[in-house]
Parts: C-alpha cells; structure tokens; sequence
C-alpha cells in the first residue's frame, strides 16, 4: 500500500523561523526519516495533551547541520518564513484563492464532524446492545419470560375507540406535542450534523505558493562540528544531539526507535591538543553507557571533495570496568 510520504517532492521547503529550522509536514519528516536518516527533533505540544512534556509533536526542528545536510544534498532548500508570509498573504489569497481556501477548511471541519457523530452513534449502540444482552441474561436466570398482554387486539381497540372526544382531543394534543418534539430534536441533529468542527490548519497558506528558488537563502551557518556530522551520516549512521551525554553527536546504527546509540560522537580540530581528562572521561562515560567515545577532526590536507571525506575518527574504551 502507497504512504502518504512516498508523493512528496523534492525539492523540500524547510521554514527558517527566528533561527530555527522547521518542518510542518508529517509526510515531509516521514519521508526524511525513512530516506535520508534525518530525525530532526518534535518541539511541538499533542492537542489532546497540551500541558504535558514528555510526548511532543509537529513542528519537528532540524540541527543546522541537518538543514546544510540536506540543502548541500539538494534535497531541500531554506525558505525565510517570516518574508514568505508577509508577500504571500498579501498577494496569494484574495477572491477565489481564498474563497477555495476556506471551502477546504469547511470540508475538513465537517469531514471531522461526520466522524464524530458516526463514532458516538457506534458507541450508543454497542452501549445498547450490552444492556439489553444483560437484562435478557438476567430474566433468563430468574425465570420470568415476557408474556402479551391480556386481551386480544380488537378488544383493545375498542375500548380505545370508547373513549370521549375530550379525552381524544387531549391525547392528541399530546400527540402533537410529542410530535413537535420529536421534529425538534431531529432538526437539531441535522443543525449539528451540518456544522463543521473548528480546524486550525498547521499551514497558513497553500503550499504551491511556495517559492521555487532553492538559491534565495544562504547555506545554514553551522559549528566545526559538521564535518564529522558529515563523515558519519555518508556511512548511513541515524545522528541525533547529543547534549544528554555531554558530546555533539549520539549515534545510532538505525532508526533510534529500534537501536541504542553505539557511540558518542565528539569533534576536535585535526591538530588540536587533546585534555587526557577529556579522553578518560569520555572513555569511561561511553564505556559505563555501553557505548564507544568516538573523537574525530577534518584534515584539511587530506583529499576529498564532498564534506566529510576528510575526517579521520577514533573510537575509545576503558577497558577496566
């Protein structure tokens, strides 16, 4: 069966917002975690959760070494969003651009409220369908089976044809009321029915407004570091920040929702001095995590043309725990 992420296209546009580079599609952060072992990490709050920190959701933010990744790649391209928004609200949605945009958010809404109804409609009559299992069960057990009542139909019939054109005319204004009632409620079901749920889109503007110039912004600036963020995603490493053990980078032999991270991932200069505190600590920290203290640098001499083909890496254990 075809994903939703296998239609998307590149080019990728990636929001760069307050110097954060963002992604709003979940197709797009599908599409790059299962193609190009970008994982990027979820800052956004889960609507049915929206006070809790421990499970987030969109808008999944990139590493600036992420984004220069993927731009130096040509698989996306930086869009200055604050600029995009001011030129496109002004220009792209009037008349009948805006008028389609609201049709589709309509259609959404109700589309949601459909789903809703069909769903509280499904747990009504599984609700009911379990009572009346239970009192069949119940009557079964003590014995009593359901009887008609006394009296053949034409009998009662009769008697109901006996009674006075008072009392006739009494019930059927009961008769009526209920009637009004019952015309009532369905109209209001119908009102419902027809109303759609507020949707708050996660984007502000179609995405075909987008612009198409993958060269209108500069690469993302980035740390020394990226040359080893480099090196190590070439060799189909999954790279994520590595703040929670104190290096740059947490490494990962696959996707971080099946594997531990094999190595902690730290960069230096080619030639820079090296504090023996540093390779201990690191050493014994990977070591008691399970996991190597990786320390690579970018020799600049070395031949190679795309980034990270000049860094040499080592990998570091303490041996004696």
């Amino acid at each position: 069966m075809a994903l939703s992420s296998d239609f998307v296209t590149e080019p990728i546009p990636i929001s760069l917002i307050a110097g954060r580079y963002l992604l709003f599609d979940v197709n797009v952060v599908t599409y790059l975690r299962r193609n190009h072992h970008i994982c990027g990490s979820l800052i956004g709050s889960i609507p049915q959760s929206p006070q809790q920190n421990v499970f987030f959701g969109l808008p999944m933010q990139l590493m600036p070494e992420e984004a220069k990744l993927l731009v130096e790649k040509e698989v996306a391209y930086i869009v200055d969003d604050k600029a995009w928004h001011k030129q496109t609200l002004l220009t792209t949605l009037q008349g009948a651009d805006k008028q389609a945009y609201l049709d589709s958010l309509r259609s959404m809404g109700l589309n949601a409220r459909k789903a809703a109804l069909h769903e509280a409609k499904r747990k009504t009559e599984t609700g009911l369908a379990r009572y009346a299992a239970k009192k069949a069960q119940e009557l079964a057990v003590a014995g009593i089976k359901e009887t008609p009542e006394s009296g053949s139909p034409d009998t009662s019939f009769n008697d109901a044809s006996s009674v006075t054109d008072d009392s006739t005319s009494l019930f059927e204004d009961d008769s009526n009321k209920s009637e009004r009632s019952s015309a009532t409620i369905k109209s209001s079901s119908a009102a419902t029915a027809s109303t759609p749920f507020a949707v708050t889109p996660t984007t502000s503007c179609p995405t075909s407004s987008l612009p198409q110039n993958p060269s209108s912004q500069p690469d993302p600036p980035v740390a020394s570091s990226y040359a080893l963020f480099a090196h190590l995603h070439f060799r189909d490493y999954y790279i994520m920040p590595g703040l929670r053990f104190g290096c740059n980078y947490n490494v990962y032999p696959g996707d971080p929702l099946r594997f531990h991270s094999h190595f902690l991932a730290t960069s230096y200069d080619y030639d820079q001095d090296i504090p023996m505190f540093d390779i201990i600590g690191g050493g014994r920290l990977g070591t008691a995590v399970k996991k190597g203290f990786l320390i690579g640098g970018e020799d600049l001499e070395a031949e190679g043309t795309r980034s990270g083909d000049k860094v040499r890496t080592f990998c570091i254990e303490w041996g004696g725990m």
